[in-house]
């Protein structure tokens, strides 16, 4: 045999390049270089097209609806957009321990009781594992495979065999091809065994759900042409000493994105939240100062939250600031405003903001939560318990509009707030049904709502 090239591969972007380098000539990413084996000149990796395709015209292509396949979990059907595309290929992402394969395993037995066929690849457990988890799940099903395999010549006899529905590989890091002369979870595996689970399951149309797993930083391992492969992309959150996780849709071809659904661990495995607002303010006190209930949006769902602020005096040279669900940046700015257009001296004090129940806030649509929350702890009055807050904050202290403003009240009448303080330009577009419902307060500027807060 000949000398095998090696050449080096970003894990970020896929680049290739003969000569190592400490940045990605592409991505400009630092220490992203990764040696694999040259495959440029081996044998074809992809089977010839079709003979006869032609480009069609968007008028002359025939609609076909071919339905989406229901999981039997209502939460889980609305995050993919409806149910499973038949043919798509699905990343779920997450930590160790979070419970990616707990959800896998049920969602095959839901699947299984619909008289679908699954084939489930535990690559890195033995099926008598495997077998033992689903049991202590209650996990039984005729048309529930199990194979424990990591060879995808294999894993594809097996599946030209069963020619199952769903097809469950867990995980991509773990499968390898044995013509690359690469370590199982390299850059050139890891996107190689993407290509061929892609045409596996646009060609058979089997729904496919690989588990990939993540880097320190939170990032799904391997590169990052992998999450471009896929049609949907599902990120798996929540801390294993905490009983809720939290399935965000990254990216969904097929669906909305950036919303998510919760779930709550139990002995019997994960079970479906439908209101998440009840279980985030359930254990609210509703006569602490440093309390503020926002609505916020994931995706295409209300949410409400609790924000919470501690201002406290620092004992140090330094003050200190820290926060739990907000960005660090953007806390750093409300506290800005409130030392320039409010005149708190809060230099001298150490400030904490959390988000209750370990949800990340990203849109700016909180600032005023934020902002009356630290107002609420430095001055020690709390706000009504009755009482939803939202707005963007300006840097010379305006109130700004928010977008979906409806949705948001709606979910909070829903669950018996009585009055809102908003901006003032978003009070203008509001349906007369709604403000039927609610007291609002519109305000302009940080100093308005700091007055309406205390009322």
């Amino acid at each position: 045999m000949g000398k095998v090239k090696s050449v080096w591969s970003c894990k970020e972007c896929g680049g290739r390049q003969v000569k190592w380098s400490g940045s990605c000539p592409v991505c400009k990413e630092w220490n992203t270089l990764e040696q694999e084996a040259d495959l440029s000149h081996s044998t074809a990796r992809f089977e010839a097209a079709r003979v006869g395709a032609q480009p069609l015209r968007m008028c002359e292509i025939e609609k076909s609806d071919r339905g989406r396949l229901k999981t039997g979990l209502v939460e889980m059907d609305r995050l993919l957009g409806g149910g499973i595309v038949k043919g798509s290929l699905i990343l779920l992402g997450g930590d160790p321990g979070v419970g990616k394969s707990t959800l896998m395993l049920q969602l095959s037995q839901s699947l299984a009781q619909q008289g679908l066929t699954v084939l489930y690849v535990c690559g890195e457990e033995s099926v008598e594992q495997t077998s033992l988890r689903a049991e202590r799940l209650g996990i039984e099903s005729d048309r529930l495979y199990l194979f424990s395999e990591t060879q995808y010549s294999h894993i594809k006899l097996q599946v030209d065999r069963l020619k199952p529905d769903i097809l469950v590989i867990d995980s991509i890091q773990i499968v390898y091809k044995s013509e690359i002369p690469s370590a199982p979870g390299s850059v050139t595996q890891v996107r190689e065994m993407a290509a061929e689970f892609m045409h596996l399951s646009k060609g058979s149309g089997i729904s496919t759900f690989l588990i990939g797993h993540v880097t320190k930083s939170g990032e799904i391992a391997g590169p990052r042409v992998l999450e471009h492969i896929v049609d949907t992309v599902l990120d798996f959150e929540g801390d294993r000493q905490v009983g809720y996780r939290i399935l965000r849709a990254v990216k969904n071809r097929f669906g909305p994105t950036d919303d998510i659904v919760l779930f709550q661990m139990h002995e019997g495995g994960l079970r479906e939240i439908s209101n998440p607002s009840v279980i985030f303010l359930e254990e609210r006190s509703q006569e602490a100062s440093g309390s503020v209930i926002l609505p916020t949006l994931e995706g295409s769902r209300s949410l409400l939250v609790e924000v919470q602020a501690l201002v406290a005096p620092t004992a140090f040279a330094t003050s200190s600031r820290r926060s739990a669900g907000i960005d660090p940046n953007r806390l750093a700015l409300m506290l800005a405003v409130l030392e320039k257009r409010v005149g708190y001296q809060l230099h001298r004090f150490d400030v904490f903001v959390s988000v209750a129940g370990g949800l990340k806030i990203v849109e700016p649509a909180s600032d005023l939560a934020v902002i009356l929350a630290i107002s609420s702890s430095f001055t020690n009055v709390p706000i009504d318990a009755n009482t939803i807050v939202l707005g963007e904050v300006g840097l010379g202290g305006e109130v700004r509009g928010i977008q979906r403003l409806e949705s948001r009240l709606k979910e909070a009448i829903h669950l018996g707030f009585k009055s809102c303080i908003l901006p003032n330009r978003s009070l203008k577009n509001l349906s007369l049904d709604i403000q039927d419902k609610m007291a609002f307060m519109g305000v302009d500027f940080v100093e308005e709502a700091l007055d309406a807060s205390v009322r």
